[in-house]
């Protein structure tokens, strides 16, 4: 089982490098790496070409062209994706290839997607109350942007169904309300992790935390997701990791 790591980029001189530094010291090395330039106009290009990477351009601005770009041009049986701010966990690729030779029915896996500057026992929390709101309203585990990963015969199924305006979706809720559709499977593995920059959320906290959830709401309600009240619902039945209150820093 072969993986293609995807990172779409626009103007990221100050992280693509960090990124894929991490991909350079995968325990297990990703079988090609695709990074998808959309127009930068600072040294994202330069930078890139030092490594042992694949580039290619796409003209049509924003996220989800420059995704899938990279998805249509992966080669390999896995479709690994994550972000060009985000640094990867060691053992990511390698977690990656054993979550699908272990499962086999599932079409794609959400892995940990951790905030850089931050603890882990800070950050599981955080993400975990995220992920788990989210099983809660659809039923099923959403992947999550940094750090997804998928079959290319899933994304075959899905590529001229999905959603194409940025404004309008969140892409990788979007894929995942796809997947759903045609009958796939999602899973979530903790053990598949990434580290990603906080300057989204420092940088601007008012469309985190208000224009994300309103989008998200309105989304599920355009692709026909019935938002279910959250109130008094149970908790999903899947187990996250447990957590020591502290935990010894290196």
């Amino acid at each position: 089982m072969k993986v293609s790591v995807v990172i779409p980029a626009y103007n990221e001189e100050k992280y693509i490098g960090t990124c894929l530094e991490s991909l350079m010291q995968q325990e297990i090395k990703p079988d090609e790496i695709i990074v998808v330039n959309n127009n930068s106009t600072d040294k994202t290009v330069e930078i890139a070409t030092k490594f042992p990477v694949r580039l290619v351009h796409e003209k049509e601005q924003g996220m989800i062209p420059a995704r899938n770009r990279g998805f249509n041009e992966a080669k390999y049986e896995i479709i690994a994706r994550t972000d060009s701010d985000s640094k990867t966990d060691p053992q990511w690729v390698k977690h990656i290839k054993q979550f699908f030779e272990q499962n086999p029915e599932y079409d794609a896996v959400s892995g940990a997607s951790y905030y850089d500057t931050l603890p882990d026992y800070i950050n599981a929390p955080i993400f975990n109350r995220y992920l788990g709101t989210l099983h809660i309203v659809l039923g099923y585990y959403p992947l999550v942007g940094p750090n997804l990963s998928m079959k290319k015969t899933m994304w075959n199924k899905i590529k001229d169904q999905v959603c194409l305006d940025d404004t309008m979706v969140h892409e990788d809720i979007d894929l995942s309300i796809h997947i759903d559709q045609v009958g796939g499977q999602i899973g979530y593995d903790p053990s598949i992790k990434v580290y990603t920059s906080t300057r989204r959320l420092v940088g601007n906290p008012t469309s985190f935390f208000l224009e994300y959830p309103q989008r998200v709401r309105k989304m599920l309600k355009n692709h026909g997701v019935h938002v279910r009240e959250l109130r008094g619902v149970k908790k999903p039945s899947f187990n996250f990791p447990s957590l020591p209150k502290k935990l010894k820093r290196s």
